[in-house]
């Protein structure tokens, strides 16, 4: 699932005529490009939600194969619109990437290397996470996100401390983390906080290089980046 939803106004005015997933990085749309990486590291299937200028998403979808659209009349925040897709997303674990994290692969794909460490008998969640000293963009004065134990678990940072890794967006879940979330609007940390209790919270290590493009100054620097990547 690619999650394209979002009002995109830190993106204004590039979003004053198109959603922020259809604002183009290098001649790509940000929402291409998070399908593409998907379906490059194996992913044959594709869900995408929609709420701000709906019609768009959908009349660019129509172009590619195999996306359900999963439009929303009010915006349920990531995990409301994540629940709301799952009778498209079966039973079994799925993965869920923000359209504005903007990623190269290392060596291996993310997708791939993600799907390998995935354990449904251990995990509820994995979320890549992103070295804070690889995180490209204007995110310097950001305090992170999570720890990484020895194990692979991970752990939020508390209030007050600095963290080594920042989500980056890119996740895999399963489908019993929603057991009891809430009807509506509400966010994916609430969940993640509930997996990381019952120590099923895990994070993996991005290895290339990772963008977060919420901002026309965010996209500048990307764009500075992927000039010529047709990727």
């Amino acid at each position: 699932m690619v999650l394209a939803a979002g009002l995109g106004k830190r993106m204004r005015p590039l979003t004053d005529d198109r959603p922020k997933p259809l604002v183009e990085l290098a001649g790509r749309s940000l929402l291409d490009r998070a399908l593409d990486n998907l379906a490059a590291g194996g992913i044959t299937g594709f869900v995408v939600n929609s709420h701000y200028k709906g019609e768009m998403i959908a009349a660019h979808m129509a172009k590619r194969g195999n996306v359900t659209l999963s439009p929303e009349e009010i915006l349920l925040e990531t995990g409301g619109g994540v629940k709301a897709a799952l009778p498209w997303l079966g039973d079994d674990a799925f993965f869920v990437v923000n359209s504005d994290a903007v990623w190269r692969d290392g060596g291996e794909s993310t997708i791939a290397r993600m799907a390998a460490q995935w354990s449904g008998e251990t995990m509820d969640a994995l979320l890549l996470v992103v070295p804070m000293g690889a995180v490209a963009g204007n995110m310097g004065d950001h305090p992170g996100d999570y720890h990484l134990e020895t194990d692979g678990r991970a752990r939020r940072r508390v209030r007050g401390e600095t963290a080594p890794f920042l989500f980056g967006g890119i996740q895999i879940l399963h489908p019993r983390l929603f057991e009891g979330a809430p009807d509506g609007p509400f966010s994916l940390n609430i969940l993640y906080d509930r997996a990381e209790r019952a120590g099923r919270l895990h994070g993996l290590r991005h290895d290339g290089e990772w963008y977060h493009v919420g901002t026309p100054e965010e996209l500048a620097a990307a764009e500075t980046a992927f000039a010529g990547d047709p990727r």
